[in-house]
């Protein structure tokens, strides 16, 4: 059984500090910081910290998707490169130090050609077989169809493979046409797929059972922001909460959380503990400043908190 992660719209991701945020003036940027990002990118960076070894497929165009390349390479990740024209998009977060607060500047992804949309589906077909788990994270590139994570999940229908789907807004909705192994939206996410604009709490974990009982899926994991998560299964809905951190940075805490449930669904855990293993990841990269994730002495100082 292999884990394939899929990154269609790949980030350079930079961070940085600054004093204070002033308009109108040259800020002076220090801490500078580059590392790999994207959905499936930084699922196989998590779970390569936890001692999971995954297939990272990620397109990659220009000197940007190169220097993402080495980064990759630097964490002992040899990605499955994808080539294409289009550079690879560059993301920018900075962190003001005298509010302490966090700014994200996220970019569209370039539009790929027909012909290198359809190398990712070939790709996809030669290296996935049956019970292998293949994630679908993070968002589409520029003009892809919005159904084409759809698409890919009914072509390859026929391997008998574990889907985890993590994106959001109609490629989400469309995905979710076809049936899927594990989906992690948040709140907003879960409302807007049942057609509302809010979920209370037990419409919320009514909803989540129904997709259950309906074979859309067999775990609905729903973030709860800073309290933590609920996951649906056939077994029922199990909760858990945060345990209280400094939280340095948000990004990368959802792709990390879903890194820690697939490795608890493969280590054949209990629908309680898999859920508690992709609470431990999130907290544990808030720890970390940028896009750092989360460092093992995290992950063992939240396991020991959550006890």
């Amino acid at each position: 059984m292999k884990i394939i992660t899929l990154t269609v719209n790949p980030a350079l991701d930079k961070s940085a500090k600054i004093a204070s945020l002033i308009p109108d003036q040259k800020l002076k940027c220090h801490s500078i910081q580059y590392q790999p990002g994207g959905g499936g990118i930084n699922i196989s960076r998590m779970l390569k910290r936890l001692g999971t070894e995954t297939s990272c497929i990620v397109t990659s165009g220009g000197d940007t998707g190169k220097y993402l390349t080495d980064l990759l390479i630097k964490e002992t990740i040899q990605p499955e490169i994808i080539s294409v024209k289009a550079w690879t998009r560059e993301n920018l977060s900075v962190v003001d130090t005298q509010s302490g607060f966090q700014y994200r500047f996220g970019m569209p992804g370039n539009e790929l050609s027909i012909t290198e949309i359809d190398s990712i589906k070939n790709l996809l077909k030669e290296i996935v077989n049956s019970q292998d788990i293949l994630v679908l994270s993070g968002s589409l590139a520029e003009k892809m169809p919005m159904d084409y994570y759809a698409q890919l999940i009914k072509y390859l229908s026929y391997k008998n493979i574990r889907i985890v789907i993590d994106t959001a807004g109609p490629a989400l909705k469309e995905a979710l046409k076809e049936n899927v192994y594990l989906m992690k939206p948040n709140q907003r996410e879960l409302a807007q797929l049942a057609g509302k604009e809010f979920l209370s709490t037990i419409e919320q974990e009514t909803f989540a059972m129904e997709m259950i009982k309906s074979k859309k899926a067999q775990y609905v994991v729903v973030s709860l922001g800073a309290r933590g998560a609920f996951l649906a299964s056939s077994e029922g809905v199990f909760y858990k909460s945060t345990p209280s951190v400094k939280v340095k940075s948000t990004i990368g805490a959802g792709d990390s959380m879903v890194a820690g449930l697939i490795y608890g669904i493969q280590s054949n855990f209990p629908p309680e503990k898999i859920l508690k293993w992709g609470v431990v990841c999130g907290v544990a990269t808030t720890m970390s400043e940028g896009t750092g994730l989360a460092t093992k002495e995290n992950i063992d100082t939240v396991l020991r908190l959550m006890k």
